[in-house]
């Protein structure tokens, strides 16, 4: 088994004066190293659009991940959606994205603009296969993976941006895989990398878009673990037992909150030494401690951790904030979101006598609620999240 993993993000724009989006991503997961990724792009645009999409990702997302072959899959495609009798069009094109153990890449295309792949912060040209399908022709190719792979796949709602507005004929494909190649050497998450390139598409449109547009990016990439400390421990006798189990794993290593940074530096013979440094005035300043990656502030600077993760997983409006910023959720934020893939939790359970003011909105309850929530955008990530409690 290699240390590989995947990173996916996607973000569509809608045509201009639809609700509904034309395009459709899913994303099913046959086990932890296999994944299954389908964007279909609906004929046209509004409400048919997006129910053609969405039953064409649905069927093939669903079929390839129970094992059924891709014959299978397009045959029942080409079945239920025929070809439009007025503009000889198919209803729905598709790009399939298939993970297997995280080692290979079935890429499978029709009629959606061709996958970028780049390698070594190169464009890719990786193999192809023309297939015919039930009187369809479908693309097939078949790659091993490697460390730092990225992989973009597309709607025509991309291409098409410009066209009579900055370019006469659209932002080519070749410009946007120039745009990709760039935009990837700075080490951006899957999603970020998809938002920079439909906002781009949405700014070539003159921010009034004549099409639907969709990237969808798989990013390969080593697994990456991470640890976080939040809160002490219930029972005093315990802080030992947890400060070893938290200091012996691999990885980087972060602290939320006083106590809890004072039971540490304690724990490591070290003194903490407080940065007075306000980078927001709604997050409270870090703190140093040697041997610790970042200590901050705890339940104010995870609620801020949290609107940022639930931002990041619907339009990711926020990400230049918490992408660029030295604050200390900004930080917890690039920390988890970029660089994490597996992430353990060290919760204490013991109730903080600051946070028992009445006038105070912190209560216990809250407190864990504010590990479940972020634990739980975390795995919508495609994060592999472990909590232990104390």
């Amino acid at each position: 088994m290699n240390n590989l993993c995947v990173d996916i993000g996607w973000k569509s724009i809608n045509h201009e004066g639809e609700q509904l989006c034309g395009d459709h991503v899913d994303i099913i997961e046959q086990d932890d190293n296999s994944t299954v990724i389908v964007l279909a792009d609906g004929l046209g645009s509004g409400v048919k659009a997006s129910i053609l999409s969405t039953l064409t990702s649905k069927i093939i997302s669903t079929m390839m991940a129970q094992g059924l072959k891709l014959e299978d899959c397009v045959s029942t495609i080409a079945a239920t959606l025929p070809i439009c009798s007025v503009r000889g069009a198919a209803y729905s094109t598709f790009t399939i994205i298939h993970i297997i153990k995280n080692e290979f890449a079935e890429i499978i295309q029709y009629d959606n603009p061709n996958v970028i792949f780049i390698r070594d912060g190169e464009l890719f040209d990786y193999p192809k296969q023309e297939l015919n399908i039930c009187g369809k022709s479908v693309q097939k190719s078949t790659v091993k993976l490697q460390d730092n792979d990225i992989l973009t796949a597309m709607s025509d709602g991309c291409p098409h941006a410009g066209i009579g507005i900055a370019f006469n004929f659209g932002w080519k494909w070749e410009d946007i895989a120039e745009f990709m190649k760039t935009i990837s050497a700075a080490g951006y998450t899957a999603k970020t990398l998809a938002t920079m390139l439909v906002d781009e598409c949405d700014k070539e449109y003159g921010h009034h878009p004549g099409d639907d547009a969709t990237a969808c990016v798989v990013k390969i990439r080593k697994r990456e673990p991470m640890n976080i400390l939040f809160g002490p421990p219930r029972n005093r006798d315990d802080c030992n037992r947890m400060m070893s189990l938290f200091f012996s794993k691999e990885g980087k290593h972060i602290i939320c909150g006083g106590t809890t940074s004072s039971i540490a530096a304690k724990y490591l013979g070290k003194e903490i030494k407080a940065t007075l440094r306000f980078e927001r005035s709604d997050v409270p300043p870090i703190a140093e401690i040697d041997g610790v990656d970042l200590v901050t502030e705890g339940v104010i600077t995870i609620s801020k951790v949290i609107e940022y993760a639930k931002d990041t997983l619907d339009k990711n409006e926020l990400y230049e904030q918490w992408g660029f910023q030295r604050d200390g959720a900004s930080l917890i934020c690039r920390l988890l979101f970029e660089e994490a893939t597996d992430i353990n939790f060290y919760v204490g359970r013991a109730v903080n006598p600051a946070h028992q003011n009445p006038d105070l909105p912190i209560t216990f309850n809250i407190k864990m609620n504010l590990v479940e929530e972020l634990s739980a955008c975390l795995r919508q990530m495609g994060k592999r999240i472990k909590v232990s409690y104390f």
